[in-house]
């Protein structure tokens, strides 16, 4: 089929750290990417503003719809970033660009990624197999959960129907901060202070919460001050989850620091498992995963973790989940072209 740029839409995937734009052009049922570009989202004003620029670099295509994305609620056509100063209006950008303009959470987005990848294909996924060495189908008639820790944690879930499968979103990110043993017990109750209610799942399963996981090593004498962590957390905040997991193979304190994320992870993701039964499977998505993979399969630390419930009959359902890590940076701008399909 020749490729053609008839009717290009524009995507974005709007998070704390990261702002990513392109241009997609339909190819049969999927998408063909024409170009894309990264900002940050802290250094813009708001999302008009680098739409204009990304738009004015190649003015030879023009967008004649836009699905943009965000980390954060969807709300009367508008999203409130979460991790962001700034929101996203819907009508006030149809205006301005002269387009439709959709707009969705991040994670429906990322979930209407998942329908395109290809299971078999180790550039896109990896399955992660469970302790047992079991390695579950996928159920194309069930439930298929979402998770990604970047600068917070999102959750979203796909559910089929006669007309299609359908995305939703979800503030499963906030559910409780799991508890399992005397460290998660200590961190708990190092997060709690001063919050008018228990800590969520977000605090620590996320970018901003690998740093607190760290300091609070360090503060709780877990692990030893040391010039490395002082000039660890010397660093800007939005730089300092990136230099933790670079030095964990080298450095203990940030060792242990990716060893206590990757163990909440798991559990956050095995509670969301009990709620969901996502028989038609559980994927990690996000960039903390997709960078650090080996804390995910070294050792089998995740599943490890993930497998390890209080009754016989939750361990025979997380066994049962099968479990994939997505490696595919564009599967959020993929998903959002996908999503006005999969949510109306």
């Amino acid at each position: 089929m020749v490729a053609t740029v008839d009717n290009p839409i524009l995507v974005a995937d709007v998070g704390g750290t990261n702002l990513n734009l392109a241009l997609l052009a339909r190819e049969g049922s999927r998408f063909r990417l024409l170009r894309k570009d990264r900002y940050r989202t802290q250094d813009e004003q708001s999302l008009l503003e680098p739409i204009q620029r990304f738009l004015a670099a190649d003015p030879s295509v023009r967008p004649q719809s836009a699905c943009l994305s965000g980390a954060g609620p969807v709300l009367d056509r508008r999203i409130h970033l979460t991790n962001a100063p700034w929101d996203i209006h819907g009508p006030a950008l149809e205006r301005s660009l002269g387009i439709p303009v959709h707009l969705v959470n991040d994670f429906t987005a990322l979930s209407c990624g998942v329908l395109q990848l290809d299971l078999a294909d180790p550039l896109q996924v990896t399955p992660l197999p469970h302790g047992n060495g079991n390695q579950p189908a996928v159920d194309p008639s069930g439930l298929t959960l979402v998770v990604g820790a970047g600068t917070g944690l999102g959750v979203g879930f796909l559910i089929p129907t006669p007309q299609g499968p359908r995305a939703f979103p979800s503030e499963g990110g906030h559910i409780g901060l799991p508890v399992y043993d005397e460290d998660s017990l200590a961190l708990w109750r190092h997060l709690a202070t001063g919050l008018p209610g228990p800590p969520g799942a977000e605090m620590a399963v996320s970018g901003q919460g690998l740093a607190q996981i760290f300091r609070f090593l360090l503060d709780s004498h877990r692990v030893p001050w040391s010039a490395e962590a002082s000039a660890l957390l010397g660093l800007p905040a939005a730089d300092q989850p990136a230099a933790i997991s670079a030095r964990a193979a080298t450095d203990p304190a940030c060792g242990r620091a990716m060893a206590l994320f990757a163990d909440l992870y798991a559990r956050v993701c095995a509670e969301l498992c009990a709620v969901f039964l996502p028989t038609g499977g559980l994927f990690l998505a996000g960039g903390i995963a997709a960078k650090n993979t080996e804390h995910f399969l070294g050792e089998g630390r995740f599943m490890a973790r993930f497998d390890q419930n209080y009754r016989a009959h939750l361990d025979q359902l997380t066994r049962a989940t099968p479990v994939y890590l997505v490696h595919d940076y564009d599967l959020s701008l993929y998903g959002a072209a996908h999503a006005p399909a999969c949510t109306t």
